[in-house]
């Protein structure tokens, strides 16, 4: 049976509430989605916020927000991190994802970092006493995408660097994110957790056939069917002229297999002129008219 407060927040999502938890994270109590309570609303609910749960590591800390920069997320959310806050160790370790450091917010309690989220995952490699709905990566960044388009503020949490999350603090959660991990070493540092969500979610968002990427290829012309039938004729000739269709009575067989092959390739017109330069290069052919060191213009190779 679904869990009730999963079933809550999925029916929150037509009804266009919010879920403000109390400090027991059982017992939600609603307000209304024009933010009448006093808990602030979330900074951005295009994306899901990354809540680190007492993180003992600024280094972490800082190594996190450079994952959740790479693929666009912005929203950090601390609780009671050990080594206080704001830190230049984290800075440092952001390797320049300034903005996610700078509107990172420190909260004391769990509860108050996810009061004005809607749905929330907790991230564990453990089998919980908790009876929660489980996803993987690919899934999870589906619903979360779902929710965004919604408007519905969402949210991950990661645990410590030793021990995870409580099932206390995974109570707080809608449901469980967990990972195809090699079950004997299942444990993941927590910025390579908040990486894999993000690039999750980041492909989740790409229309059919978009790969999203930074760049893209420059795409090369097709050789024309007139240059394919000029390469093959100039590759012929010159193996005639050096005995290669041996015996000869199988040459129109060789002949067929040298065109296959080369029209498998899908050269392009340029592959095409270069490898008719080869050709001529190995027919000792002369090169374009060109002037020497000394001035005097030739054609011939040099040797």
């Amino acid at each position: 049976m679904p869990d009730r407060r999963f079933v809550q927040a999925e029916r929150s999502v037509r009804a266009g509430l919010v879920q403000a938890t109390d400090q027991a994270g059982l017992n939600g109590k609603w307000r209304d989605a024009a933010g009448s309570s006093t808990t602030a609303v979330a900074m951005n609910t295009s994306a899901p916020a990354v809540i680190l749960v007492a993180p003992q590591l600024s280094e972490n800390i800082g190594t996190t927000a450079r994952a959740m920069a790479n693929f666009g997320l912005a929203d950090l959310r601390l609780v009671t991190p050990r080594e206080g806050w704001p830190s230049d160790k984290a800075r440092a370790a952001a390797s320049r994802a300034d903005s996610v450091i700078d509107g990172a917010r420190v909260y004391e309690s769990l509860e108050e970092a996810v009061a004005d989220l809607r749905f929330v995952y907790a991230t564990t490699a453990r089998q919980r006493d908790v009876a929660k709905p489980v996803d993987g990566p690919r899934p999870a960044a589906a619903r979360l995408r779902a929710y965004a388009s919604e408007g519905v503020a969402t949210g991950v949490m990661f645990g410590r660097e030793r021990s995870g999350l409580t099932n206390e603090e995974v109570s707080l959660a809608d449901a469980i994110l967990t990972f195809p991990v090699d079950p004997t070493f299942s444990s993941l540092n927590i910025a390579q957790a908040v990486l894999l969500v993000a690039y999750e979610y980041r492909l989740s968002g790409l229309g059919e056939g978009e790969q999203g990427l930074a760049f893209d290829e420059a795409p090369a012309i097709p050789a024309s069917g007139r240059d394919l039938t000029g390469l093959f004729g100039h590759l012929e000739d010159a193996l005639d002229r050096v005995s290669f269709f041996r015996p000869p009575e199988r040459k129109p067989t060789m002949v067929l297999g040298l065109r296959a092959m080369l029209q498998r390739a899908g050269l392009s017109e340029q592959e095409v002129r270069t490898l008719r330069g080869v050709i001529a290069a190995l027919e000792g052919r002369p090169t374009r008219p060109r002037a020497r060191q000394d001035g005097e213009v030739t054609t011939e190779r040099e040797p």
